[in-house]
């Protein structure tokens, strides 16, 4: 098998070495599934489906299914596959981004719209969502059915995204993230504890845990893009500054009436693409109490993730769920 560009290390916290290596060994074979999925007839699609799935990420959302089958069966044949489709609905979202973001780099490699054009990213993201309902469809009316309801909140967050809100700009922001990310993380969790025969309770409650943990996920990364120091997170901080994107901290820093915040409110209103002007947004920014209420709010999320954990049993992977909540509320890459 070609080697593809996945992430050699777990993206998720597992101290238990026999669940490790389960979890290893089971993503071995998502990997070559993944592989077999995006391969078409015609050699260009396979090229162009194939970029950003060699091009690497953490499966994080593959690992999670197959985590939360750990509760159950991870045997069961649906596993794997629903563990699939999580990822490749994933990829197709991803080249659809780029689109929109026009961005030119995706996983450290070259978008698929920068390389080619934007006519094959939207159309090979396109192929990746169909490949996803063929692997929906093999797992029953139920998957089906959850499938829809996931790409509908996720495509309903990314037009949030793009429209003004009509109200509290932060409530807003909250409901995109709950539908871009929250969405198919929760999908990520319910279908490893669905396909490997968990009880409802159990599965309804890493549901629930799915979802928080996909917005702790999202909203710390918008801490990160201010709070970050390059050199240990591999992020250039400011980059959602930059180009105007809302983010957690920078919402909450607009909701002040504070005299002395005028100069940040000044900055945060214009336009950030100067370097100098960036830096000082920057500098204001981490000063202000803003990054240590977005901080709270982000450990309170966490939390109400691990409380819901108390529905399963005692063991390796409560506990690697439980750490994952901490680690995503308090990581700093």
């Amino acid at each position: 098998m070609t080697t593809t560009g996945a992430n050699s290390s777990l993206a998720l916290p597992v101290l238990d070495d026999a669940l490790d290596a389960r979890l290893r060994a089971s993503l071995t074979l998502v990997e070559e599934r993944l592989e077999r999925e995006v391969t078409s007839v015609a050699p260009f699609v396979t090229e162009a489906a194939r970029h950003l799935l060699r091009a690497g990420g953490k499966r994080f959302r593959p690992a999670l299914v197959l985590l939360a089958a750990e509760a159950g069966d991870a045997s069961l044949p649906g596993v794997i596959t629903s563990a699939c489709v999580v990822e490749l609905t994933h990829l197709a979202s991803l080249y659809h981004d780029d689109v929109m973001d026009e961005a030119a780099l995706r996983r450290g490699a070259e978008s698929a719209n920068s390389r080619w054009d934007n006519h094959v990213a939207i159309l090979t993201g396109d192929f990746l969502f169909s490949k996803s309902s063929e692997l929906t469809a093999t797992l029953g009316a139920d998957a089906v059915r959850i499938q829809a309801e996931t790409f509908t909140k996720l495509v309903e967050g990314q037009i949030l995204e793009t429209i003004k809100p009509e109200s509290d700009p932060l409530a807003h922001y909250l409901r995109v993230v709950q539908g871009k990310t929250g969405s198919l993380i929760a999908t990520s969790a319910r279908y490893g504890a669905r396909f490997s025969g968990c009880s409802r309770e159990v599965e309804e409650a890493l549901t629930a845990y799915g979802e928080r943990v996909g917005v702790a996920f999202q909203l710390s990364d918008d801490i990160l893009d201010i709070g970050s120091d390059s050199s240990e997170s591999g992020k250039t901080p400011g980059t959602d500054l930059r180009e105007g994107v809302p983010t957690l901290p920078v919402l909450m820093a607009q909701r002040s009436t504070d005299p002395s915040d005028a100069r940040l409110l000044e900055l945060l209103a214009g336009d950030l693409d100067d370097d100098t002007r960036l830096t000082e947004t920057l500098g204001l920014l981490r000063k202000h109490p803003a990054m240590d209420e977005a901080r709270g709010y982000v450990l309170d999320i966490a939390t109400e993730a691990q409380e819901l954990l108390t529905a399963l049993p005692e063991g390796p992977v409560r506990e690697a769920l439980d750490a994952f909540a901490v680690l995503i509320a308090t990581r700093s890459a």
